[in-house]
């Protein structure tokens, strides 16, 4: 299934990765953020995406950010053999998350068990990790990032997902592979006007030139996570969505 993908906020992620501010803070110090930021954004339509808390919390967590009106990108990046990763789509099934992650490398088979039991899920295959240079793509893969995001954006068609994790850098190849009709949703984007310390980020991109290379969404963290006041911050995204739309001649 591919969710529908037209207004800017359609186009939006937002990754509520926090840390655990000390080692011996409580974690349920990281679930009070994520709900906060939810409760910020309580309204704007954008998606919330959930990773670690997730699974320190459970499925549960799902509902309870759906309760505030936001979509939710269950961000698990699954991979496992075919029954187990079965198994995980049953448990996802109940909480109904707009978007789930599976890692690419996990074969057709894998990415397909989740596809057919997540119907009403859009099922998003993730290629090579933003966090990975060229260096470590050739030492991982044995080939460059741009030919390792198409051969697993290939299997993530076969397996019938309904699109591609990428980095900024790859939206341009990939679009030209007429063979690949996925959503193509790119994380590492840093707005014009964002700066990230210490950043761990190596292959980036803004929501412009994405948008401009025929990116679908963009899943930003920490530009608005970290920022002073986070619901600006994402009105801010917004603005810039919408410019680089209406420079693409899309929504007006």
């Amino acid at each position: 299934m591919r969710n529908k993908i037209e207004k800017p906020e359609d186009r939006l992620i937002i990754a509520a990765d926090y840390e655990l501010g000390t080692s011996g803070e409580p974690t349920h110090a990281v679930l009070e953020k994520v709900m906060g930021l939810a409760e910020q954004l309580r309204g704007m339509g954008v998606y919330i995406k959930v990773n670690s808390i997730l699974r320190a919390w459970g499925y549960d967590l799902i509902n309870q950010l759906h309760d505030k009106g936001l979509r939710v990108m269950a961000d698990l990046k699954l991979v496992d053999i075919p029954a187990t990763m079965k198994i995980d789509g049953q448990l996802l099934a109940r909480a109904k998350p707009e978007i789930v992650t599976v890692m690419a490398n996990s074969g057709i088979e894998g990415m397909s068990a989740i596809s057919a039991i997540l119907p009403d899920s859009e099922i998003l295959g993730v290629t090579v990790l933003t966090s990975f240079d060229e260096e470590e793509c050739q030492q991982i893969f044995a080939c460059s990032s741009k030919a390792g995001v198409v051969r697993f954006a290939r299997l993530a068609q076969l397996a019938g997902c309904g699109g591609l994790v990428l980095s900024p850098k790859e939206v341009e190849v990939v679009r030209k592979r007429k063979e690949i009709s996925l959503s193509v949703n790119t994380p590492g984007i840093r707005p014009l006007w964002s700066f990230v310390e210490g950043d761990d980020q190596k292959r980036t991109g803004t929501p412009e030139e994405v948008i401009l290379a025929g990116g679908d969404r963009v899943i930003i963290g920490r530009p608005i996570t970290q920022a002073k006041d986070p619901c600006g911050a994402a009105k801010k995204t917004l603005e810039e969505i919408q410019a680089a739309l209406e420079k693409k001649g899309g929504v007006k």
